[in-house]
Order: C-alpha cells, then sequence, then structure tokens
C-alpha cells in the first residue's frame, strides 16, 4: 500500500482539530466504523498535545511532523515527530500518571490513552533530539472501496 501522507502542523494545542482532522480525512477512504475513527482521532489528539505542552516548553511553539501511511488495506500508520527537548526517561513517561508538566494542565495519562486505542505504539526520543510517536491500528472490518 502505497498511499502516504505527510503534514506539518504548529506544535501547540490550537492544531489539535486540525489534526484530529486530518486524521479523519487520511481515515475515511478505509471506511472505519464510529468507534474506530473516534480511537484514532482520540490517540492522534494525545499525541499532538504531548508536543504542545511537553516539546517546546518555555519558549514558541515549534513545528510537528504528523505522518499517515496504509501498511496494508485494513492497516493505518501515524507517527508524530517534533524536534523538541526530547524524553530522557520513556519508560518512565509512559508509566499512567506520570507527567512532567508543573501547571493543572496533564493528567500523565497521555501514552496510555494512545496504548488503549492503537494495537502498537512506539515512542523513540532522546534529551535535544525530538520524539516520535508511532502508532498503528488494524481496523477491525474493512469493507473496500
Amino acid at each position: 500500500m502505497d498511499r502516504k501522507m505527510k503534514v506539518q502542523l504548529d506544535g501547540n494545542l490550537e492544531s489539535q482539530g486540525l489534526a484530529r482532522a486530518v486524521a479523519a480525512a487520511y481515515l475515511a477512504e478505509m471506511d472505519p466504523t464510529m468507534d474506530e475513527l473516534t480511537e484514532v482521532k482520540t490517540a492522534v489528539s494525545e499525541a499532538v498535545s504531548n508536543v504542545a505542552i511537553h516539546a517546546y516548553p518555555g519558549t514558541a511553539c515549534g513545528d510537528m511532523i504528523l505522518e499517515f501511511a496504509r501498511l496494508a488495506q485494513d492497516t493505518i500508520m501515524i507517527k508524530v515527530t517534533d524536534k523538541g527537548v526530547g524524553i530522557e526517561n520513556i519508560a518512565r513517561a509512559m508509566e499512567p500518571l506520570f507527567t512532567t508538566d508543573e501547571g493543572e494542565m496533564c493528567s500523565g495519562m497521555g501514552f496510555t490513552v494512545m496504548e488503549s486505542f492503537m494495537d502498537k505504539i512506539r515512542v523513540d526520543s532522546s534529551p535535544g533530539s525530538g520524539t516520535t510517536v508511532t502508532m498503528i491500528k488494524k481496523l477491525d472490518t474493512y469493507y473496500g472501496i
């Protein structure tokens, strides 16, 4: 399957709606159920909010790249990449309720939500080099168009 798309967005919370809409548009031709569509949009929204809150702290936001690819007729891969501060301890960051946000914006459940709605999630990061979150989801019912 060679159906790919790459979108560059500002790494801020205002980009969440657009990122969700782009994900829904990309997924539409795969004829997802409403539940599948909601799950993918929610996972993308969580990844985008992680970029907005954690990747560029104390600065004007940087960019993020969303990449979409169909791995098979019924399987989608989504990557969300930033060039922000990176994650020092990925395992710790993925623990439920862990957050580095000192305000009241975060519950520490972003990665947990992504993991619950997607079939696979992988986080690649290093301090000072940014983060890439790769999510894969296989649709339960594929009718094809």
